[in-house]
């Protein structure tokens, strides 16, 4: 990664005395994809639009290259924004749209037809030039929207669930090209999704938010497989999260029955949450692991079979290549390795601990 290019201090919003974020602080580098991915109503698209210039935070200071614009207008500001309404000239052609903003800038006609075939090439839609947006497909026009926000040369380009509106298709094609894109343009993109998958797939580091407050920052790897709190574990892919009681270091209790696990530090009798996902579920024939259940539920999702085990009167997730059909008594073996131990909340709505990264 590169230098830090942007710092957010402190920014707190109210809407309607209602704190959308609350003393949010966030710092992102050079040349990096960073995704804010959380639920409707958790902050992430209030802290685009601050980063934007759209919004201008009732505390806090953005501060850009060590410069502090957190009352620059758009215009001023080196960074553009994709929306998921493409937003596009209806009455201009794809050329027209694209130099736009240039035109604006008092560039000349050369270099601005140089752009042109530059951003487009980029977009893979070469010789589009004179179509005009109604002629396009969805994806096609978001490709534009795209090229016209890229012409401008922003040292970061903001996205706002940009590939929402595509089918999955469509939205999986345009989740490669825009790595693609970020690596050859060297510029920071910082998108903003619900979409987990979609972050994993796309991210170098992803922020997770909820209710204007930071859960976590790391990679997606970091994300998926250490999640901090039972949120995130639960809005990051699926997850069997259990109540449990840590009886010492490396043994936790899940519905009266003893699992080995890896986990220390917790103390002794102390209540956890217990995340496992389900992939980690292993079955087998009866009293051959921890607990016995029986298989109420199976779907075929195309890679696995999609399973629900009754155990110890709780319904447990299962990812399997190997089919067991409804009805069938099964055992349920964990590797003390795939346990994850984490701290109760004190309260619903606890502020998270924000890690620098």
């Amino acid at each position: 990664m590169g230098n830090r290019l942007i710092d957010l201090q402190h920014i707190t919003k109210i809407y309607d005395g209602h704190p959308v974020l609350d003393d949010l602080n966030l710092y992102f580098n050079e040349n990096e994809f960073l995704t804010l991915l959380g639920p409707s109503g958790c902050g992430k698209t209030t802290t685009l639009r601050i980063l934007g210039g759209f919004e201008t935070p009732d505390q806090g200071r953005v501060i850009f290259n060590g410069q502090d614009i957190t009352h620059l207008p758009p215009n001023k500001r080196q960074l553009n924004t994709v929306f998921q309404k493409y937003a596009l000239f209806t009455h201009m052609n794809i050329a027209e749209n694209i130099a736009f903003g240039l035109k604006i800038s008092g560039k000349s006609k050369a270099y601005i037809d140089d752009k042109i075939k530059y951003a487009l090439k980029l977009v893979n839609l070469d010789g589009y030039e004179k179509r005009m947006p109604d002629s396009l497909s969805g994806g096609q026009q978001q490709r534009i929207a795209i090229a016209r926000a890229i012409v401008n040369e922003p040292k970061i380009l903001l996205l706002d669930e940009p590939l929402g509106a595509l089918d999955l298709k469509l939205r999986q094609e345009m989740q490669y090209e825009l790595i693609r894109m970020k690596n050859e343009l060297g510029i920071t993109f910082i998108y903003v999704t619900h979409d987990q998958e979609e972050a994993l797939t796309m991210s170098d580091t992803i922020v997770v938010m909820n209710q204007g407050y930071i859960q976590q920052i790391g990679t997606p790897e970091d994300i998926y497989n250490e999640p901090t709190n039972a949120f995130v574990a639960d809005f990051i892919g699926d997850s069997n999260i259990f109540p449990g009681t840590m009886v010492e270091d490396k043994v936790v209790r899940i519905f009266d029955r003893i699992f080995p696990c890896v986990d220390v530090g917790f103390g002794c009798n102390t209540p956890v949450d217990v995340v496992i996902r389900p992939e980690d579920v292993e079955l087998g024939a009866p009293g051959q692991g921890t607990v016995d259940g029986v298989v109420s539920h199976l779907i075929f999702k195309g890679v696995h079979y999609e399973m629900e085990v009754t155990a110890c009167g709780r319904e447990w997730l299962v990812q399997s290549t190997k089919m067991y059909p409804v009805g069938e008594q099964v055992s349920i073996h964990v590797d003390p390795f795939n346990i994850q131990i984490m701290n109760k909340p004190e309260s619903e709505d606890e502020e998270a601990v924000v890690l620098d990264v």
